[in-house]
């Protein structure tokens, strides 16, 4: 019987497939990302419409991420007591709330505050979904499980954001609202059956969740992920504009550059997930020292097309796709807490943020269309320096 129980465990721990619930709680996150930038593609009907400025509807991507940043964590410290799942059902239904709340808009103030809820229940629902995955999954399995539901992020970023852009240029951007609103209540429909219900976690207390933000380890991995992130937004935010004015491609070419982009992040992210358990510090020094290389590259042969296609995939490959050698560092400097991992994705948007205004900040002060990629190139080599640390205290021991 005992060795018949033995065998059973080993299988468990070998299981070569993964929870269904895990790519239900990539699609969430899928549905998720499809909102964060859908008003990019509709900015002037959208002003049109509601009687402003262009850029005052751009603003409305900058308050959804500042929601998400400063938002989330709020959110999830309110639902830190309630069992994950029935965490994750609320979270679903403020944002289709929201959702539906911005395609009934009739001011932008309205629209504002719709696009401010549903960024901060973005941000606390991926901590509660990573936290989620990791009580679904063997420890073994953890960096591969996390790279499935992260991969919503890629995935929403190459078919979500168009698919919804689409609708909005088509239909009209109040139906692209309903549509994310339905696509969401689609994934909250999977949730309620496919994702167990789970106990909440005796453990968790805000004071011990608080607690574990005081770890210094824990905020070095902090600073690792934003300049990761930073780096890759510094150049992801210009591409168009360098690939069209310094390459010299055609916007044809343009799309399907991005497009190969999208395909790279989501191979990435997937290779990442595999070797993530067991490579961690690795992964991330061998990523940084690469997107390093690629930022470079493109800095300076930016006005060649083959090195600039070549350059443009390399970092496809080895950005944003870290996301779970990433996530996998914090959770072990602080045992997959949900308001860590909440606190890191709004690590992760501010990120995306400073990349972004750092970027377009020396564009601004004369540095011209590739100055981006060299914030990037900077950035990348900071990533590499708050790593030092903690691989001089390494072990010799799988990281």
């Amino acid at each position: 019987m005992s060795d018949t129980k033995t065998i059973d465990r080993h299988l468990v721990d070998h299981a070569p497939t993964l929870p269904l619930a895990i790519y239900i709680l990539g699609f969430g996150i899928f549905a998720m990302v499809t909102s964060e930038f859908q008003v990019s593609g509709m900015l002037t009907v959208m002003a049109a419409d509601l009687g402003v400025p262009i850029p005052h509807i751009g603003y409305l991507v900058s308050m959804y991420a500042c929601a998400m940043a400063f938002g989330g964590p709020l959110l999830a410290v309110a639902l830190l007591r309630k069992p994950p799942k029935t965490a994750l059902l609320t979270l679903y239904v403020i944002f289709i709330c929201g959702e539906a709340l911005g395609a009934l808009s009739q001011s932008y103030s309205m629209l504002a505050a719709a696009r401010m809820v549903t960024g901060a229940v973005s941000g606390a629902f991926f901590g509660t979904a990573l936290a989620i995955c990791v009580q679904l999954v063997q420890e073994r399995q953890r960096g591969w499980a996390m790279s499935i539901v992260l991969a919503g992020i890629m995935i929403g970023t190459v078919l979500g954001l168009p698919m919804a852009n689409l609708i909005g240029a088509h239909l009209g951007w109040r139906e692209s609202f309903w549509a994310t609103a339905g696509l969401t209540a689609m994934a909250a429909l999977l949730s309620v059956a496919a994702i167990p219900s789970l106990s909440a976690q005796i453990s968790v207390s805000l004071r011990g969740e608080l607690s574990a933000l005081k770890n210094p380890r824990l905020w070095l991995a902090f600073s690792t992920s934003l300049l990761i992130i930073g780096a890759t937004f510094a150049a992801f935010t210009y591409f168009i504009p360098i690939l069209k004015e310094v390459s010299g491609y055609g916007d044809n070419a343009v799309a399907g550059l991005l497009c190969a982009y999208g395909v790279a992040t989501v191979v990435g992210n997937l290779v990442v997930g595999k070797l993530a358990d067991r490579h961690t510090l690795s992964i991330l020094a061998i990523g940084l020292c690469l997107l390093a290389v690629f930022l470079a590259m493109f800095g300076i042969f930016a006005g060649s097309k083959p090195f600039a296609a070549i350059s443009l995939v390399g970092i496809g490959l080895v950005g944003v796709t870290m996301n779970p050698a990433m996530v996998t560092r914090v959770m072990r400097a602080a045992n997959g807490r949900p308001l860590v991992n909440t606190v890191h994705t709004s690590v992760i948007t501010l990120g995306i943020m400073t990349g972004a205004f750092l970027g377009g900040l020396f564009i601004s002060a004369g540095y011209g269309l590739r100055a981006p990629l060299w914030v990037g190139f900077v950035m990348a080599l900071a990533g590499l320096l708050s790593l030092v640390p903690e691989l001089r205290l390494r072990k010799p021991a799988p990281d």
